[in-house]
């Protein structure tokens, strides 16, 4: 018997980026078990992982966490790349494609604090860590006198640090405690009116390179239809207002039926001042949705509003 090519995934090497490498990895030899022994996982260090002691927007911003693993795929070195969709930035570098998105998960924010229940019950003055503006945004709009600081490093790190008593609270996502098998029992799921998800937040992406027939016919396989139904819609409202990671920007698409309902939000980033914008159509034209949703949004707020603060 001929020995089937090895198929190389491309990850960071943070525990949750491998965890959602495990993942592909298993649904593409249930999918197709003649891969059972041909798939390697390679990890790559990227820029993002190595700098952790500036806010992302000081460095350049979310695609510090795709560019080296770009590279690998456009050099050959890897044949697909399994991303957190949130991280990755609008338009991808020539050459490569966006093959599947995988079942979504929990969308939603999960406060952890010895201290409070909710974000109404965090004590006056309580400091929270975060390394998203949105976040940060968001709670600065309900609670202006809490103190939100900088706060980055990967979920293990982040908790190490909160129980060490840096700070009172923190913020993670949802899909990334569940698929670590890791939820502390302080845990307490925001709900979406109360803290608008990331675009794309919860949704693992597979890109590989453009012209790779062979990757994207295994990748086919793995798409998720109402995934990435949603996460074009986001992504394409986030297109419109050319969000950052120097932009407090949030946004969920959910469907019904064959109804897409986007809604969407801008902030300043110390909460002082908010825009948002509810975008409805057919399932079928996703990216339409998002892009009106956007530029709705643009039109309320002004490009005056997206300016970067000197």
């Amino acid at each position: 018997m001929t020995a089937i090519p090895s198929l190389r995934i491309g990850t960071r090497g943070s525990p949750l980026a491998l965890a959602q490498a495990e993942e592909t990895r298993l649904r593409l030899e249930t999918a197709f078990p003649e891969l059972a022994d041909a798939i390697e996982i390679t990890v790559i260090h990227t820029t993002g992982d190595k700098i952790q002691d500036r806010p992302l927007a000081a460095i350049g911003g979310k695609g510090l966490f795709t560019k080296e693993i770009d590279e690998a795929q456009l050099e050959g070195r890897v044949d697909i790349a399994v991303h957190s969709m949130k991280d990755v930035p609008t338009v991808l570098p020539d050459g490569l494609c966006l093959g599947a998105l995988l079942p979504r998960e929990d969308v939603r924010d999960v406060l952890i604090s010895a201290k409070g229940r909710s974000l109404a019950e965090l004590p006056e003055g309580a400091v929270v860590g975060s390394a998203s503006l949105r976040r940060a945004a968001q709670i600065l709009r309900r609670r202006p006198d809490l103190s939100v600081i900088p706060f980055r490093g990967n979920v293990q790190t982040r908790l190490r640090k909160l129980a060490e008593g840096q700070v009172d609270a923190t913020l993670l996502a949802m899909a990334g405690l569940n698929r670590l098998n890791l939820m502390p029992i302080e845990a307490v799921p925001l709900s979406v009116e109360e803290m608008l998800p990331a675009v794309a937040q919860g949704a693992i992406g597979v890109t590989c390179r453009a012209d790779d027939s062979r990757s994207l016919g295994y990748l086919a396989a793995l798409d998720h239809a109402e995934t990435r139904c949603r996460v074009v819609a986001e992504r394409a409202f986030l297109a419109v207002l050319d969000g950052s990671c120097r932009t407090p920007i949030a946004g969920l698409a959910v469907l019904d039926g064959d109804r897409l309902t986007l809604t969407g939000m801008i902030l300043r980033p110390d909460g002082t001042q908010a825009y948002d914008v509810v975008a409805s159509g057919h399932c079928a034209d996703p990216e339409t949705v998002g892009l009106r949703g956007g530029q709705t949004l643009l039109d309320l707020a002004g490009p005056a509003f997206l300016a970067p603060v000197s």
